[in-house]
């Protein structure tokens, strides 16, 4: 196993009780103890955080406009590029089977043990000192989120075109992974099934390679912006 001490570090978290450490990394593959249980505690430390962080952050916001936003933060997707930034999958306790069927890079794995580790720092010190380390890791994703309450973002627009006009929604799907795991550049396509057209958007994460595929869809299918 990898050196926990570098994983710390890009926690900006020393754990006083290592075995909690262990057992956030600890994939139920691995059978008996696992991490699903910490996964439960750091799925609701996690999302109080961030509602707190939102609803300190944008005081004109209303519920609608911080749900949204908050979805954005938490979900899955999210929590695993999250995980790749700090080297996470290079930790995890892996049954076989999944180590080589490719689970240090799962998404829904990665996003699964980052919950569990934000669930191992409350129980191993306080609130306060998780909220710190959340809000440092989410920091970056905080400082560039828009109030959502004001202008609507490109997939929601195509979406609200596409419902508009009795057509199915798109699907996004991610193309690849490219730059490493410190520099990642994000390859999504955006794939429509009428009129049956696809467009690929490219960015610093999976959230901004969607936008970009969403304005370039959204540009195609209705430049009039109507």
């Amino acid at each position: 196993m990898s050196n926990l001490d570098r994983l710390q570090r890009a926690l900006s978290y020393e754990f006083s009780d290592s075995a909690l450490l262990n057992l956030a990394l600890t994939h139920r593959s691995m059978g008996g103890k696992n991490n699903e249980r910490l996964e439960f505690l750091g799925d609701s430390i996690v999302n109080h955080v961030v509602a707190e962080a939102l609803y300190k952050k944008f005081p004109e916001a209303d519920e609608g406009a911080m749900s949204r936003m908050r979805a954005a933060l938490v979900k899955g997707d999210t929590l695993a590029e999250i995980a790749i930034e700090i080297d996470l999958g290079d930790y995890l306790l892996l049954g076989q089977g999944e180590r080589k069927s490719g689970g240090r890079r799962r998404g829904s794995i990665l996003a699964d043990a980052f919950e569990a580790v934000a669930g191992a720092i409350l129980l191993d010190s306080s609130v306060e000192r998780c909220r710190s380390c959340m809000l440092q890791l989410f920091k970056s994703r905080l400082d560039a989120l828009q109030d959502m309450s004001g202008e609507k973002d490109a997939k929601t627009l195509l979406q609200e075109y596409l419902q508009g006009n009795q057509k199915p929604l798109p699907t996004y799907t991610l193309v690849k992974v490219d730059g490493g795991d410190h520099n990642p550049e994000f390859l999504v396509n955006c794939a429509l099934a009428k009129p049956e057209r696809s467009f690929e958007g490219a960015g610093s994460s999976r959230r901004r390679a969607e936008q970009k595929a969403a304005e370039m869809a959204l540009s195609k299918v209705n430049p009039s912006g109507k």
